[in-house]
């Protein structure tokens, strides 16, 4: 996304003595689904849009056919000194851009929703009793991680999740570092994980001292794949780690059955939290589960993570290396080398906050997708994102596939939505193609992660989003689409 900037007037600009096979170019390149019509003088003579164009040459017009010859004079003008809250009233999806004239009638500027709100791909919702709860741990002087709210919210944690351990950390890759110690996982140990997931995955399983090994993930849901899964268990195999990605449930009766009594189960829950596979909740199948509470996740604390345990023996053995080593019952005597992971007070405090709506985040993200899929679902350059019928994904972000038969590749529509305002992110890279992790791929091939990978995009999914900026944020994709088909 780097260099990418907004269009400029000039770049929506279109002299009314130029064709239509100009103006479609003028389109193409400012991304925008408009032009403004100006004579020599750059005085505003009209709006030409894409449909605009579709239906003259649906009714017998060339593309050399001049614009002046067909330009529309319905349209929505203001002067340029209109006061924002004004223009605000008048931008929808039906007028996506407003010129913006002087008193000579010579355009000078325009109005959009990009210039008024941006689109951001994720952003947290902190209307709550956050800051009540932040500033009682202020009043109080509880700011560390002492307090009572970090215990507040682990239980109010393990009662969501249906699970009797819940430990609070300082992120969600310190939750999977904790989560692999407690099991004992170190040096000779293997530890499977997806190829398509953030590095935290794998990064995690390198601290230990163990050897990831990649596995391919699955077209049908982009979770690990279970076969190649079964293909790469060795003797050395001593745990799984199964990524939800972007809010998809795993396979995790067919992953808790290939792991048996013999290996160990980590569910990396990062994306995943409110997800459920068979109406059981994601992180608690396995020997434990990790949790991140990111900006950008379904709940957040700033920077914060959780790992859940079934095992008491395990959890307590986890919450004393994530307090230094330090013996609970021998203040200052340190029985084994710990970590620094706490969680402080004052971001447990949002996180009890943020928990008293999780299931209203939770019903926003699949209302959120729902609304998508109907106004994505007859775009046939669309592939929208997976659903297996005994799961319910909680969409941490609505990411869906781009076919080559868009006309764009998937590079290009990330810069043209964001000339429009609208932020997105391509999936993540597969692990086995950066240089530091290509020694944990076994020359092994990964052609369904590196599929998704090269097509998939992240669309906004923010809990703030309304059903008519998703609308409008769909028809700003097929919009560019059928521009270019």
């Amino acid at each position: 996304e780097v260099g990418v900037s907004i269009p400029t007037v000039n770049d929506l600009a279109i002299y009314e003595s130029k064709s239509l096979r100009d103006a479609m170019q003028c389109l193409d390149e400012n991304a925008s689904g408009v032009c403004f019509v100006v004579n020599q003088n750059y005085i505003l003579k009209g709006v030409l849009t894409d449909g605009d164009i579709r239906r003259c040459l649906l009714g017998g017009f060339s593309l050399q056919t001049l614009i002046e010859d067909v330009v529309s004079e319905e349209y929505v003008v203001l002067n340029c000194e209109t006061p924002a809250n004004e223009i605000r009233k008048l931008l929808d999806r039906r007028i996506k851009y407003i010129p913006l004239i002087d008193h000579q009638g010579i355009l000078v500027d325009y109005a959009s929703f990009n210039r008024i709100h941006r689109f951001q791909v994720m952003e947290p919702l902190l209307n709550g009793n956050e800051l009540e709860y932040v500033m009682e741990c202020v009043r109080t002087n509880w700011i560390s991680s002492q307090g009572k709210f970090v215990t507040q919210f682990e239980n109010k944690f393990s009662e969501f999740l249906g699970v009797p351990y819940s430990l609070a950390v300082s992120n969600g890759t310190s939750a999977l570092h904790l989560a692999l110690l407690s099991l004992g996982i170190g040096p000779g140990d293997e530890v499977l994980v997806p190829d398509l997931t953030f590095a935290a995955s794998i990064n995690s399983i390198i601290y230990t001292g163990a050897t990831p090994v990649l596995v391919d993930v699955s077209m049908d849901d982009w979770t690990i794949d279970i076969q190649d899964l079964k293909n790469k268990i060795t003797k050395n195999t001593k745990a799984i780690m199964p990524v939800h990605l972007y809010g998809h449930p795993c396979k995790m009766d067919e992953i808790m059955e290939i792991a048996g009594d013999e290996i160990y189960v980590v569910e990396d829950c990062a994306e995943s939290l409110g997800a459920t596979y068979g109406g059981q909740q994601t992180g608690s199948f396995g020997n434990a589960g990790t949790f991140s509470f990111f900006g950008n996740k379904i709940i957040t604390t700033g920077e914060g993570g959780m790992v859940v345990f079934k095992d008491e023996e395990m959890f307590l053995r986890a919450k004393r290396l994530r307090d230094h080593g330090m013996n609970p019952s021998k203040r200052y005597w340190h029985d084994m080398v710990g970590y620094n992971y706490r969680l402080t007070n004052l971001q447990a405090a949002v996180g009890c906050a943020q928990m008293e709506r999780v299931d209203n985040f939770i019903f926003k993200k699949k209302e959120m997708a729902r609304t998508y899929a109907e106004s994505l679902g007859d775009c046939e350059a669309v592939i929208l994102p997976p659903e297996a019928s005994v799961v319910e994904s909680v969409y941490w972000l609505y990411t869906i596939q781009i076919k080559s038969s868009s006309g764009l590749s998937r590079d290009e529509i990330v810069n043209k939505l964001l000339m429009n305002g609208i932020e997105t992110r391509p999936v993540f890279y597969p692990l086995h193609q950066m240089p530091i992790y290509q020694k944990y791929s076994g020359n092994g091939r990964y052609p369904n992660s590196c599929a998704i990978s090269e097509c998939g995009l992240s669309l906004p999914s923010a809990v703030t989003l309304t059903d008519e900026n998703i609308k409008w944020i769909g028809d700003s994709l097929k919009n560019l689409i059928k521009l270019r088909a």
